[in-house]
């Protein structure tokens, strides 16, 4: 896709893979949110923002300090702190600014130093990358031209910041274009202040002829990092093809579900197939969302199209020896979501990954033009048990945060457990295009749980 990014960002996919910061994991489009505060949620002003399309900003939380990025109300990517028991924000202006492209959202993350570190506004562009020279202070972020190979970094797209196995940061992202790319890792050391190359070949290789669409990695209970995504053939969207799965127990050793080793780079005739979805299918990248059952085996949420031509949503579960079980999970009648053509898309459907509910039952939460809906199925059967109203954010903060006539509420959640958000408003993806006007600016909101009154 690139999906619009007008109901929600891909946390349910940062917060599985314990991110360095809210930036995704593909953050390459959209996903429901977080299941929403217990209770009331508090909100203050952080800043005037940009609304004209919406590209993702960023939060990092720590234990001392709140962290964001965004385009301000000029485009200007600005970056700011404040102390979690409160107090006034500082804030840092960076020599970069956005034009009308949803693809060009910020990453931010915080090494193990404290150092911060920012990518963004990059779609098939060269690096733009800022690095702090003090820890934790924003105002000390300065330009790095190259972080681990010049060569590579002409042409990015998607960048991800993820700890890895030992505790590293780790940065992956997209070399070249939309239907011809790959998928580079770099990891970085805090004591040299360097990047290196984390793979010495690409993750994948679309031959010149395509490109894959990651979600992940994602890291299970069984202490392994999962990873799948989809083939694309071209920059229209509904080339997406063939679902595709790795996992790895240290991001560089790469294997099929059964433990088959893949060797580097993964191309479409190498990679594992876990459902053949053809061209033009109904499937489409960023869709396509990690989870775990009860057990601990690996599960993915995405749609397609059913025998009828409706969209249906469907699960598929690792189960050992047996393979890939596929199940529709969804019956709807009347709904296909025919999406066509490039640019970021405004999306009529998100999925999340699947959430272990008790011993015996599976949530599959999705958000189906604006209206959130839990799914609930049998463990073993994967059969469907209900179907019910679900919850957002977003519609917890209707009542209390004004969204202009023509415009819908974003909102980006702390990866961590500290429950602090960012929300704001902005019009929806106009395929990338620029309007025929220039919105005013709206104002980002710092969310932070509600104080419990005392019993």
């Amino acid at each position: 896709m690139s999906t619009s990014p007008n109901r929600a960002f891909p946390i349910a996919l940062a917060l599985a893979l314990g991110v360095a910061a809210a930036s995704p994991a593909s953050a390459q489009g959209t996903v429901p949110p977080a299941r929403g505060m217990a209770g009331a949620p508090d909100l203050a002003a952080i800043d005037r923002v940009w609304s004209g399309q919406s590209s993702r900003f960023a939060l990092a939380v720590t234990d001392t300090t709140i962290f964001v990025a965004y385009y301000d109300a000029t485009r200007q990517m600005t970056i700011a702190s404040r102390p979690r028991r409160g107090g006034g924000w500082v804030y840092f202006k960076v020599d970069s600014w956005v034009g009308w492209d949803s693809h060009n959202y910020i990453a931010l993350a915080v090494d193990s130093a404290g150092q911060i570190h920012v990518v963004g506004n990059m779609h098939a562009d060269p690096l733009v990358y800022y690095r702090t020279r003090i820890a934790g202070d924003v105002r000390s972020l300065v330009r790095v031209p190259v972080m681990a190979d010049a060569a590579a970094e002409r042409s990015m797209t998607y960048p991800v910041f993820l700890t890895g196995p030992d505790g590293r940061l780790v940065f992956k992202y997209r070399d070249g274009r939309s239907g011809n790319g790959n998928e580079i890792y770099d990891v970085y050391d805090p004591a040299a202040q360097r990047w290196s190359p984390l793979l010495a070949k690409p993750l994948t290789d679309g031959e010149g002829h395509r490109n894959a669409y990651f979600m992940g990695p994602v890291l299970g209970p069984d202490k392994l990092f999962h990873i799948v995504w989809v083939w694309r053939e071209s920059p229209m969207a509904e080339t997406n093809h063939d679902l595709s799965y790795a996992q790895s127990r240290d991001l560089v050793h790469w294997t099929r579900a059964d433990g088959t080793p893949l060797a580097l780079p993964i191309t479409v005739k190498s990679a594992e197939i876990v459902d053949p979805v053809p061209v033009e299918g109904g499937m489409i990248n960023n869709n396509t969302i990690i989870g775990f059952d009860p057990a601990g085996r690996v599960m993915i949420t995405y749609h397609k199209f059913d025998a009828a031509g409706n969209t249906q949503i469907y699960v598929a579960r690792n189960e050992g020896k047996a393979g890939w079980h596929i199940a529709q999970v969804s019956d709807w009648q009347g709904f296909r979501w025919d999406f066509r053509g490039g640019g970021s898309l405004d999306s009529r459907l998100f999925v999340s990954g699947a959430v272990p509910v008790g011993r015996d039952r599976i949530r599959i939460s999705v958000i189906r033009d604006g209206e959130p809906i839990d799914f609930v199925l049998d463990a073993a059967t994967l059969k469907r048990v209900a179907e019910v109203p679900g919850s957002s954010l977003q519609r917890q903060l209707a009542a209390s945060v004004p969204v202009p006539a023509g415009m819908v509420l974003n909102t980006v959640e702390d990866t961590g457990s500290s429950g602090i958000a960012l929300a704001w408003p902005t019009r929806p993806a106009h395929r990338d295009e620029p309007s025929r006007d220039i919105p005013d600016p709206t104002t980002l909101l710092l969310v932070t749980p509600g104080k419990t009154a005392p019993r």
